[in-house]
């Protein structure tokens, strides 16, 4: 059975969910401000003959006719980066502010912790994380095409992560963007669903609570913790969501989400879930022309 089969219940539109799902997603670069500007960046492609669309809900996002990002001037020197449309949600959720103290538990290969630099004008302190090192390696590498400064890098599991090396003790503001199943990339990786398995699922399920869990934590009262994955799976989800809730000192916010979304699910198979992840946001592909996506906002409490 293809795994896609067993979130039909939360999708409104089943054919239009799976249409969507057997296409090839659209190739979209970000504008790096820390470089350049929206007007500029299109100037460029413009010149270089690259076909784009404005994303109708950030400027500085663009969907190239052609695929892929790296074959124009304006990528090599840095002005664009390669990211998926949804995925620079989180940060636009996490909304970090210059000067701050931001941790991305799970940050490689970059393009959310470039993309939170740029929004805080590359001052403050973005700290990216990863323990992955080979991973680490292309977080480095985009950073330094990209113009960032603020970045610190650091090799840690993020369940147990350390502020020792620092002269901080905690964070603003965190985003834990988490190792995930991955069902909802399935448009730009079509063989992701060939090795799924339920034990998987719930296997990483585990370590998602204990990063969240810690971001919780390493974060100031009143802070944010955005958490977000790629994946369909409620057990990935809100259920996360709903342990952490129970077992840390922080409550969901709404916010408002510029793409269409669907609310949290508070119930799935034999399992219910605190009332407030309907304050989440679940993002199908046949929504937006999109990857699949979750995204949810936390304020710690105490």
């Amino acid at each position: 059975m293809n795994p896609l089969e067993r979130y039909a219940p939360l999708v409104d539109d089943r054919e239009a969910f799976f249409d969507a799902c057997e296409r090839p997603l659209p190739s979209v670069v970000r504008v790096n401000t820390i470089r350049s500007t929206p007007d500029r960046a299109r100037a460029a492609l413009d010149e270089e003959g690259v076909g784009y669309e404005e994303v109708d809900w950030n400027p500085e996002l663009l969907r190239l006719d052609e695929r892929g990002p790296g074959t124009s001037w304006p990528y090599f020197h840095g002005w664009l980066h390669g990211q998926e449309e949804v995925s620079a949600l989180p940060a636009i959720a996490l909304d970090p502010q210059p000067g701050e103290k931001v941790w991305d538990s799970c940050a490689a290969p970059g393009s959310k912790t470039t993309q939170l630099s740029a929004m805080m004008d590359d001052r403050g302190v973005v700290v990216g994380n990863d323990n992955n090192l080979g991973r680490l390696s292309a977080l480095r590498h985009n950073a330094e095409r990209l113009g960032v400064t603020n970045l610190v890098v650091t090799k840690q599991d993020g369940r147990n992560f350390s502020l020792k090396p620092f002269g901080f003790d905690e964070f603003d503001r965190a985003i834990v963007d988490a190792p995930c199943s991955c069902e909802g990339t399935i448009r730009k990786n079509p063989d992701t669903l060939d090795q799924w398995t339920l034990e998987h699922v719930h296997s990483v399920s585990a370590i998602q609570k204990g990063i969240l869990s810690r971001a919780v934590q390493a974060t100031k009262p009143g802070g944010t913790v955005v958490y977000s994955t790629c994946t369909f799976a409620p057990e990935e989800n809100e259920a996360v969501i709903d342990h952490v809730l129970e077992t840390e000192d922080c409550e969901v916010v709404a916010f408002d989400c510029p793409l269409e979304s669907r609310p949290g699910v508070t119930e799935w198979e034999d399992d219910e879930y605190d009332s407030s992840v309907e304050q989440t946001h679940r993002i199908y592909p046949h929504l937006n022309d999109t990857g699949g996506f979750y995204c949810a906002k936390l304020e710690v409490t105490a």
